[in-house]
């Protein structure tokens, strides 16, 4: 079952993903391929999902056009394999500040050779069919995204021996905690962050990797760090579009009165 997330960015294409953290149904997927993203973030972190949600998801929006991508919380790799066999087809982990940690990444989430992840035989991304186990390995880490967050300046320091790390796709900026941690909340213009892209931006295509970021919300923001090479880009969140859509049209009608 193809991966939309990877399929664009191997097309060199804006890659668009949306946060869920509140949206719990199995229709989500279907609901955001209409409205032309490209994956889902199933954000593990940050709400109250359960691994059996984001499983039941995962699953529903296989074979829709809509690939799901898990965020577990940092370094919970027990989650990450369970969200795989489960039916997600990529796994973002947050707070990736060495190359350590980005091969330990490549370790756990990565069949042999590359990792040392042990196999279900029978998976629904091949829809329960029986496929020989070397053929079935291959396949599922060709299709499979892995996705390091960088948040914080020693991340952006280690950054190119991030990048380096085979069996990562995409190396991935997070706007606001690194704010945070630079001692400039918010300000994902600044040109201490602006220099960070930068820096991320080259390491990937020194070394092949997909840039992405998070984080940064206003498109003329954006605009500058796509020029830099940032394809695969949390572009909305669940929350944020339903109160943005739903103050646009009651301050409409309102404004009929």
């Amino acid at each position: 079952m193809a991966n939309l997330a990877l399929e664009r960015l191997r097309r060199q294409e804006l890659s668009l993903g949306v946060v869920l953290r509140q949206a719990r149904s199995v229709e989500t997927g279907k609901i955001f391929q209409t409205a032309g993203f490209d994956w889902l973030f199933l954000d593990l972190e940050h709400n109250s999902m359960s691994i059996e949600t984001a499983c039941e998801i995962s699953v529903a929006c296989l074979g829709t056009g809509i690939a799901p991508l898990v965020r577990v919380p940092e370094s919970q790799y027990w989650m990450a394999t369970r969200a795989l066999d489960g039916g997600a087809q990529g796994i973002v982990l947050p707070h990736v500040d060495t190359e350590e940690q980005a091969r330990e990444a490549v370790r756990q989430l990565r069949y042999p050779p590359a990792g040392r992840r042990s196999i279900s035989s029978m998976q629904v991304h091949v829809d329960f069919r029986t496929v020989p186990v070397g053929e079935l390995t291959a396949q599922l880490d060709k299709d499979f995204l892995i996705a390091v967050m960088l948040e914080t300046t020693t991340a952006i320091e280690n950054c190119e021996a991030i990048a380096a790390v085979d069996g990562i796709d995409v190396v991935m900026i997070g706007a606001n905690d690194l704010c945070l941690d630079m001692g400039i909340a918010g300000d994902v213009m600044n040109e201490r962050v602006i220099a960070a892209f930068e820096r991320v931006a080259a390491a990937c295509r020194k070394h092949g990797r997909y840039a992405g970021l998070g984080g940064v919300r206003r498109p003329e923001d954006l605009k500058v760090y796509f020029d830099m090479g940032y394809r695969f880009i949390l572009a909305a969140n669940d929350v944020t579009m339903l109160v943005d859509a739903g103050q646009r049209r009651t301050a409409s009608l309102r404004s009929l009165i």
